[in-house]
């Protein structure tokens, strides 16, 4: 079974994200800021990460960066999604330059995001 990170400080958006993809079978971790994910990754490899940018604590900006730092090439390598309300703040470019490999603005369109996790992790 694939396992996909959710880090994403609204309660609402976490759950409904988590439903959406138990639904097609996916496992699903959650954390509610960059800093839990850099945690998270010490001890297990999801193989999608679905990141919101603003969240307390350390951002997805921040979050993004460290996890391509990684010094194990396996964790610096896993697709991770941005997910954002202030979509008009932040191009696809400036995106896939920080290190994003893909870009779901809010709402979340649940269909994409199956067809991107999908995409992803090679399902």
């Amino acid at each position: 079974m694939k396992k996909v990170l959710i880090a994403e400080d609204s309660s609402v958006i976490q759950n409904l994200t988590k439903k959406i993809l138990q639904f097609q079978n996916y496992e699903i971790d959650s954390v509610k800021n960059g800093l839990e994910v850099i945690n998270y990754l010490e001890t297990k490899t999801p193989d999608v990460i679905l990141l919101d940018i603003n969240m307390p604590v350390m951002n997805g900006l921040e979050c993004i960066k460290k996890i391509r730092e990684m010094d194990d090439e396996l964790k610096s390598k896993i697709p991770v999604i941005a997910i954002t309300g202030n979509s008009a703040n932040y191009t696809v470019d400036f995106l896939k330059g920080a290190g994003f490999d893909e870009f779901l603005p809010k709402p979340i369109n649940f269909d994409v995001l199956v067809d991107t996790v999908k995409k992803y992790s090679n399902e």
